[in-house]
């Protein structure tokens, strides 16, 4: 399961500590977190990931090497271009506060039928308001399993 999470490169410190709370729930939750690779949220969650041993792919707008918490890089060059990549990437999107570059990742996913679940951001129809980042990763995940491009992880060996 692939759960992307969009937010501010440019963000609180409020939002950074609940961008981190998502990132360690979505590794708790053996999920692989996605983003655009960058600081604020973006690291903030990946940091939170990885402090759980969990994987963190940023897909990056630049040739760069992004931030310190990310396992894989897609140093795709495309500018904002690449927020269609990332979304179209994920099960299920989480958004912790946001500008319009997030405004723009929460269009594209609602366009493609992406469940977006947010705290603290855009109030747009079809998003849903969550009230705490545990709630939106609860929500996330289980959207996620749904989605029909979720695969169920390979089942363990088989007993003789």
């Amino acid at each position: 399961m692939q759960i992307a999470v969009i937010g501010a490169g440019d963000c609180t410190p409020e939002e950074y500590a609940a961008a981190q709370d998502v990132g360690s729930l979505i590794a708790a939750n053996h999920g692989t977190l996605i983003c655009g690779g960058l600081g604020g949220v973006m690291e903030a969650a990946c940091k939170g990931a990885k402090e759980q041993g969990g994987r963190t792919v940023g897909i990056l707008p630049d040739m760069g090497d992004g931030n310190p918490y990310l396992d894989a890089r897609v140093r795709s060059g495309m500018g904002l271009s690449r927020n269609v990549v990332l979304v179209q990437s994920a099960d299920a999107v989480i958004a912790v506060g946001g500008k319009y570059g997030t405004l723009s990742e929460i269009a594209i996913a609602l366009k493609l039928k992406k469940p977006v679940f947010g705290y603290n951001t855009w109030d747009i129809e079809g998003v849903f308001r969550c009230a705490t980042p545990e709630e939106t990763v609860v929500m996330a995940v289980r959207a996620a399993r749904l989605s029909p491009s979720y695969r169920s992880p390979p089942a363990g060996p088989e007993s003789p």
